[in-house]
């Protein structure tokens, strides 16, 4: 068995998810591991390059985590032709023409979500990367959390029966600032810096939904800023322009309707910070992050409505555990894994940046229902 090496420059991950999912949790992890096997028995080793503005602070992470190679030159890194991969983790704005510059240098990109701010810039990096003929992907790691893995399971296994509905929940309450620090980055509260919980949610939900219970047909969203003053990092207080909360319907292929809403202003009291619950003809479903919950149609309770009486059931009661038949790993790893998988032998890859810009595409559906106070629907992207 052989052993090769993989260039790969990562940018954008002295950030909170660039830092802990895909370097730490996902490349260095690997490299621990003895890298990604092949289908052919021999391994592949990601051997990174970080690139970051700050020259100290990407020294330290990349020492602290055993890499030999960092650097602040974008522009030289691109240009080593021994890289064969750009990711990017950094700010949404800059994506598209990161992504662009790699693609023209000939590296296959992989990037976080969302891939752009708009449809537009979406679909036209979608299609630059395809006439490059280059290998391309998006982040799309909710799909590989234990808890969603068992419901893809339930599912398959016809456990649902005819599945009539999915209700969910995220998010959790984000501090102000002024109390106690708060747990996100300011930015994430400022529309005219990317931020907004519809343009970091809806591009999750749109492949949940799509992959996991029906494809996404129309929407209809009413977004909030509930809270209107925050305070930065340096402890000033500014002013909140961009929606912290969504709550959306969905109507899915097959007849499928779905809720979800999603909030960095609500106090969790459920069994995780995102739950969804499945409900089917013959049995439902709850899963959160790990965890699976079920109760089939035999297994219901038959509660009767009576507001003059204490409830003498507990509903908790009558849910079954979904067990672990596998170790689950770390899902960005594992989609790691798949799409240097990809890049070397060819090994199918499904999660393109086309299907990144199905994400985009929601959030300006989710916007436009909110502005017009209407279903919108979301129509096939074009080609």
């Amino acid at each position: 068995m052989a052993t090769q090496r993989l260039g790969i420059i990562m940018n954008g991950v002295t950030g909170r998810m660039g830092m802990n999912q895909h370097l730490i949790r996902s490349i260095v992890a690997i490299r621990k591991q003895g890298g990604v096997a092949l289908a052919n028995g021999d391994r592949v080793m990601p051997d990174p390059i970080l690139i970051g503005r700050n020259a100290e602070k990407i020294e330290a992470l990349a020492r602290a985590h055993g890499i030999d190679r960092f650097s602040t030159d974008l522009d030289r890194a691109l240009a080593n032709r021994d890289d064969a991969v750009f990711f990017d983790a950094a700010t949404t704005q800059m994506r598209p023409s990161l992504l662009k510059r790699a693609i023209a240098a000939g590296k296959h990109v992989y990037c976080e979500k969302p891939i752009a701010v708009d449809l537009a810039q979406a679909l036209d990096i979608a299609r630059t990367a395809e006439r490059a003929r280059i290998k391309h992907g998006a982040v799309q790691g909710k799909l590989f959390l234990p808890g969603f893995l068992k419901l893809k399971m339930l599912r398959e296994a016809g456990f649902f029966g005819r599945m009539l509905s999915v209700r969910g929940e995220f998010g959790y309450w984000v501090f102000e600032g002024d109390l106690q620090p708060a747990q996100r980055p300011s930015w994430n509260y400022r529309a005219e810096d990317g931020g907004g919980v519809i343009l970091d949610m809806m591009c999750h939900w749109r492949y949940v939904l799509d992959n996991l219970f029906g494809e996404v047909k129309n929407i209809c969203c009413l977004g909030a800023t509930h809270i209107g003053e925050r305070w930065d990092e340096q402890g000033k207080p500014y002013k909140a322009t961009a929606d912290d909360a969504a709550y959306a319907m969905f109507e899915l292929e097959g007849g499928v309707i779905a809720t979800l809403n999603s909030s960095w202003c609500a106090r969790v009291r459920r069994d995780d910070l995102v739950t969804f619950q499945v409900d089917g003809t013959h049995g439902s479903a709850v899963a959160g992050l790990s965890e699976c919950r079920s109760q089939a149609r035999v297994n219901t309770p038959r509660p009767v409505w009576n507001p003059d009486e204490k409830q003498g059931l507990n509903f908790y009661d009558g849910w079954e555990q979904v067990p672990d038949t596998t170790t689950y790993d770390n899902g960005f790893k594992i989609q790691w894994e798949l799409f240097i998988r990809h890049v070397v032998e060819g090994a199918p890859f499904k999660w393109t940046l086309r299907e990144g810009a199905k994400g985009v595409q929601l959030v300006e559906c989710a916007l436009q229902s909110w502005k017009e106070r209407r279903w919108i629907a979301v129509p096939s992207l074009p080609a």
